[in-house]
């Protein structure tokens, strides 16, 4: 690691009151969750691309849960690593720090609970971009609700139904060829502009418009540092880029920081 920008990176954030985390899959990888770009996201021979689409749901509803009770069961079985770890306690120290992740595995919210000790978590809870697959929504109504049980896809008589209108009940996440919440977008955004330090972690920087957030910290005078084991497209326009996984960077990075 280069030894220069991590104590340069260590200093940027030890100076900031306010700092914004974008967080990606890369992080959530680490504890074993299987990416969309992976072969391990690969569940009987289908692409991720064919089932989180809206028009799946629409043609096949039961397969599309199916799919998603795997990939729930899968997460279930993950736990927070250390790189989560670390930014839960750096959240849930003194300054002032605000975590917005691209992923829906919760994983930020367990260790943020962990981390508080029975005590408040709300300060290290993130802002989901791309919603929660342990939460359901309605089909036709605003009902929503966190729901981790296994769900049954055996017929469509068994698929979750909205108590309020009966309407089919589906994850709620942000699938293929929707928009972002526009509120929790906005959110991101004037998170990132407010925030001296903008730590961006695990992410490919490919996906927009989450890949564009660090550059609201940027455009307001503030600083990147990348923490990601390989070049990305947001890489040259960081003051530092500090190549490794996230659960072995982050904890010496941050520590005493909280």
């Amino acid at each position: 690691m280069d030894t220069e920008g991590f104590q340069e990176a260590r200093d940027l954030l030890a100076s900031a009151d306010v700092v914004s985390v974008l967080s990606g899959a890369g992080v959530s990888a680490e504890s074993g969750v299987p990416t969309f770009r992976g072969e391990e996201g690969l569940w009987k021979s289908y692409q991720p691309e064919e089932l989180a689409t809206p028009q799946a749901f629409r043609r096949d509803p039961r397969l599309v849960w199916e799919w998603y009770d795997w990939r729930r069961g899968k997460i279930r079985a993950c736990k927070p690593n250390p790189g989560h770890e670390a930014l839960a306690r750096f959240a849930l120290g003194s300054r002032t720090v605000r975590i917005v992740t691209q992923n829906v595995d919760g994983l930020h919210e367990e260790a943020a609970r962990k981390a508080s000790g029975g005590n408040d978590p709300s300060p290290g809870l993130p802002l989901e971009l791309h919603g929660s697959i342990f939460r359901v929504k309605c089909t036709s109504c605003t009902y929503k609700v966190p729901h981790r049980d296994p769900i049954s896809a055996d017929s469509l008589e068994t698929l979750p139904k909205c108590p309020v209108c009966g309407s089919l009940l589906r994850p709620d996440v942000v699938w293929f060829g929707e928009s972002l919440d526009a509120e929790i977008l906005s959110e991101a955004f004037r998170v990132a502009q407010g925030s001296q330090v903008c730590l961006v972690v695990g992410t490919s920087a490919l996906v927009h418009p989450a890949a564009s957030v660090p550059l609201a910290t940027r455009d307001s005078g503030g600083r990147i540092i990348e923490v990601n084991p390989t070049e990305t497209p947001l890489s040259p326009l960081a003051r530092v880029s500090l190549r490794g996984a996230s659960g072995e960077v982050l904890p010496p990075l941050l520590e005493g920081l909280d």
